[in-house]
């Protein structure tokens, strides 16, 4: 990892008091730089969150605002602080905190792209929704960007905070990483998959609520649509232009 890179861990939370610690002691072992975004939490987040020992930096919401505008408010915070990557992870526990070292390994190889966890959607324990919901993305994505990844919903990835679009995002909810992840491929930013590990307790506690959320992406799917033909796909061409003639 180039010394000169300054990476923390955003994670946005709302009533996971169940899983938070478990994550937060988990990815301190590999980022010792921690963001918390408390997006109005009703249950004992704000305790735990109180009581922890680690070094951390919080971000707190008095009512509920979504995941979309939790995860804005901590890459913000992020680019406040002078981080060059901000590794964002949720708090529910469907992710290993062990996994980081891909991650680390991936932007010492790929300085400045946009890492993203990639889950293997074929497995057992995948969720059907989960697994529909991802491949009806991944098609849309290619459609917006000319692209092709294999997993366009993770919320594990890492974010190069100089080259992230403007963080005036449209949606305030889940599909917001989504429109980062668009955005970011229009302005040519170079998206990086790397396989991680992923498991769906049955007590897990999510706020995903599959009928209004699934909406409001094929919504947001619909606008991106429309701003690829007049925004996306012309800047992706400058920007393949201006790369020519830098190597020339």
């Amino acid at each position: 990892m180039p010394d000169q890179l300054k990476i923390c861990a955003v994670i946005p939370t709302f009533n996971n008091a169940g899983t938070l610690a478990g994550v937060l002691d988990g990815v301190s072992k590999h980022i010792s730089e921690i963001i918390v975004v408390n997006d109005g939490s009703t249950d004992g987040t704000s305790e735990i969150l109180a009581g922890s020992e680690l070094p951390l930096t919080l971000v707190e919401f008095p009512k509920n605002k979504g995941k979309g505008a939790a995860l804005k408010a901590g890459l913000r915070k992020a680019r406040e602080l002078g981080f060059d990557y901000a590794l964002t992870i949720d708090s529910d526990g469907q992710h290993f905190p062990s996994d980081i070292p891909v991650f680390l390994a991936a932007i010492a190889e790929h300085p400045g792209a946009l890492v993203l966890g990639s889950r293997n959607l074929q497995a057992e324990n995948m969720p059907s929704g989960s697994t529909f919901a991802n491949r009806f993305s991944n098609f849309w994505f290619t459609v917006q960007t000319a692209k092709k990844l294999p997993d366009t919903q993770t919320g594990f990835r890492a974010y190069p905070l100089r080259k992230l679009p403007c963080l005036g995002l449209l949606t305030r909810r889940y599909e917001a990483e989504l429109e980062l992840l668009v955005f970011s491929a229009w302005r040519g930013v170079k998206l990086v998959p790397v396989p991680v590990r992923v498991i769906y307790p049955e007590d897990r506690v999510t706020s995903f609520r599959p009928g209004a959320d699934f909406t409001r992406i094929s919504i947001l799917n619909t606008i991106l649509c429309v701003l690829a033909i007049i925004y996306g796909y012309p800047r992706m061409l400058i920007n393949k232009m201006l790369c020519r003639t830098c190597v020339v």
